[in-house]
């Protein structure tokens, strides 16, 4: 990943923001790394099998399987058989876990609301990995209510 200079300035500078660039896929990448390592043990451990992979969209048959009309709609996805599932892939040939972050979709929630990109792509990657955990959605924005 290539370092990039933030220009310093003011923010309320139509001139700071011109000469900024969309975070990357590198970048999307590097947030949701440091996300991993800042999970709490035994949960980093347990997750250390989970690929972690960023796209700019879902691709389209994961778009039609769930029933999404537009990419923006899903921010990340994990892949893969849960814990509760029997989800040891060693000897079944079965792909390893992975989460997915789409990084447009991600852009696009940022851009429209007040949450910072850190915590954006640290909440869909620990939302994504709950699934390897074996947890529901409905679970987890459970928690998600609990927390809030």
């Amino acid at each position: 990943m290539a370092a990039r200079v933030s220009p310093a300035g003011d923010p309320q500078d139509p001139e700071f923001w011109g000469r900024r660039e969309a975070p990357s896929l590198d970048d999307i990448e590097a947030l949701a790394a440091k996300a991993l390592k800042a999970l709490p043990e035994p949960f980093r451990s347990l997750a250390a099998e989970v690929e972690c992979r960023v796209a700019e969209f879902p691709d389209d048959a994961v778009l039609e399987e769930m029933g999404i009309e537009s990419p923006f709609d899903l921010l990340g996805l994990f892949e893969g058989i849960g814990m509760t599932d029997n989800g040891a892939t060693a000897f079944t040939g079965q792909m390893p876990n992975r989460v997915w972050l789409y990084r447009r979709p991600i852009l696009d929630y940022w851009a429209e609301h007040t949450d910072t990109l850190d915590a954006i792509v640290t909440h869909v990657l620990v939302h994504e990995i709950g699934h390897h955990f074996g947890l529901s959605d409905e679970e987890m924005y459970a928690i998600d209510d609990e927390r809030d």
